[in-house]
């Protein structure tokens, strides 16, 4: 079991993970890979939040941002390709409405949502990209607590 690592004030960075249910087989690894990667840094998931797509996260994110046991979110999500531009849409949306509730809540948002315009194929070579929001969700808890 990997060592709790703390920032300056000895604090653990607690972090909750919202996921999209659409795209499940995609979405599912990435909450997998989000979960190791916490661990790694030995970083508490104090809550996992499961929505039935990207465009619900805002609210869900929201909520949890309010919640004294969060000190950073991580959203997950796949936004695949289909035969209209509604994926641009939802990301578009999504993304500018996470940022926001970030800045305006003064916590961290780790991005992992992937698209838009990404095939199922990209998606699922993307897994990855939950490793990373939550390295950056955990880094920009960490600095801000020492800003």
């Amino acid at each position: 079991m990997a060592k709790e690592r703390t920032d300056d004030d000895g604090a653990p960075v607690r972090l909750a993970l919202v996921v999209s249910e659409f795209n499940y087989d995609v979405t599912m690894m990435m909450l997998e890979r989000a979960r190791e990667e916490a661990k790694f840094l030995g970083t508490p998931v104090t809550r996992e939040l499961r929505v039935p797509g990207v465009y619900d996260m805002p609210l869900a994110v929201s909520q949890l941002f309010r919640r004294a046991d969060v000190d950073a979110v991580v959203a997950l999500g796949a936004v695949i390709e289909g035969e209209t531009k509604h994926d641009e849409v939802v990301m578009g949306q999504a993304a500018r409405k996470l940022l926001d509730l970030s800045v305006e809540s003064g916590k961290p948002l780790g991005f992992g949502l992937t698209g838009p315009g990404e095939s199922r194929l990209q998606a699922q070579d993307r897994i990855d990209r939950a490793a990373y929001a939550v390295q950056a969700a955990v880094k920009m808890a960490r600095r801000l607590r020492t800003a």
